[in-house]
């Protein structure tokens, strides 16, 4: 499945249906009175939070939704029919912005939480309202008022306690499916993660935790190189960033300054996102080599007091320190 994580959307409420102007026409009431119904208040839409879907799809194919209108009110009093409110799911993250201010208006992060996005019109009164001792006939009614209409942004901020970043190419798809049952494309090229994947992280001592593999951060993300900034709202919600360096004899760079590249572009990106707590896990521990490149990046952690650890998801070396780690920061986090 495609993922998509911003879209564009126009809504339009239902309009409320008009009252009716109508007089009783019965055998034995020579002087039948009004009995114009009301018109039935137009069709919200409300947007709802789902964990049955995970990008925002759907949505994108179908860019306008319009709601159905009330029903005209009739004669005999009978109110007009109200029109069906129309329910658009979304997935849990979804933040609803309004376009032209930039508003949030929602941020749907619990099942089943719904928003009102635009309300109905609602529907005329019938001519049974206007009736008096000085208007007995009265021969008019409400109009329906015109449902409300916006033009929404839809974006997606995927819900994850831990944030793995790093260059292409660092191990973060390896890493996600040692810990998880996630299964990203693993190979020995870059890019070859274009989504962020999701994992579920099960320790028996602590509670679940899901972990997120973001794709595609390299030098120069905010000139749109590599897969850009794209996908980095979606650690904007996490406790954590474990950020992964390579410090393998093939990699390609100094150590620390590929740490420090990342982390300048995330700067750029957000200034508060760069405060998130952050660890740093030095990555293809089985072919370190002389072992001069994990050093040095040992000793850059432990002058800037970082919490370190080398580790290989290949062999599992290092992955339970890290995973009880990783666990006891989110439950921090949380409390």
């Amino acid at each position: 499945m495609q993922f998509i994580d911003q879209v564009k959307v126009y809504v339009k409420a239902g309009d409320g249906g008009r009252g009716c102007v109508s007089f009783r026409r019965e055998k034995y009431v020579p002087k039948g009175g009004p009995n114009g119904g009301d018109g039935g208040r137009g069709g919200h839409i409300i947007f709802k939070a789902t964990r049955d879907i995970n990008t925002l799809l759907d949505i994108k194919y179908q860019q306008q939704y319009k709601a159905e209108k009330g029903q005209h009110g009739m004669g005999k009093d009978m109110h007009g029919k109200n029109g069906e409110d129309l329910i658009i799911p979304v997935p849990l993250g979804t933040l609803i912005k309004d376009l032209e201010s930039g508003d949030v208006l929602s941020d749907l992060i619990i099942e089943e939480q719904e928003f009102v996005a635009v309300k109905g019109g609602r529907g005329g009164l019938g001519n049974t309202h206007f009736k008096s001792a000085t208007r007995q006939a009265p021969r008019y009614a409400q109009p329906g008022e015109p449902g409300e209409e916006k033009n929404l942004i839809l974006e997606l901020k995927l819900l994850a306690d831990v944030g793995l970043i790093g260059l292409p190419n660092a191990g973060k798809s390896t890493l996600i499916s040692a810990l998880s049952a996630a299964r990203p494309k693993i190979a020995d090229y870059p890019f070859t993660t274009l989504v962020p994947v999701l994992g579920v992280v099960k320790h028996e001592d602590f509670k679940s935790f899901v972990i997120a593999d973001i794709p595609g951060l390299i030098e120069g993300a905010h000139k749109g190189a590599g897969l850009g900034f794209q996908f980095l709202r979606h650690v904007e919600r996490t406790s954590i960033l474990l950020h992964l360096v390579d410090i393998s004899e093939m990699a390609e760079g100094d150590p620390v300054d590929n740490f420090e590249k990342i982390n300048k572009e995330l700067e750029l990106y957000s200034p508060e996102l760069i405060k998130k707590p952050q660890a740093v896990a030095a990555t293809k521990l089985d072919i370190k080599g002389d072992g001069k490149r994990l050093d040095r990046l040992a000793q850059y952690c432990k002058d800037k007091d970082y919490d370190f650890f080398p580790i290989c998801a290949v062999t599992g070396k290092g992955i339970k320190e890290l995973l009880i780690y990783l666990a006891k920061k989110v439950e921090e986090h949380k409390k």
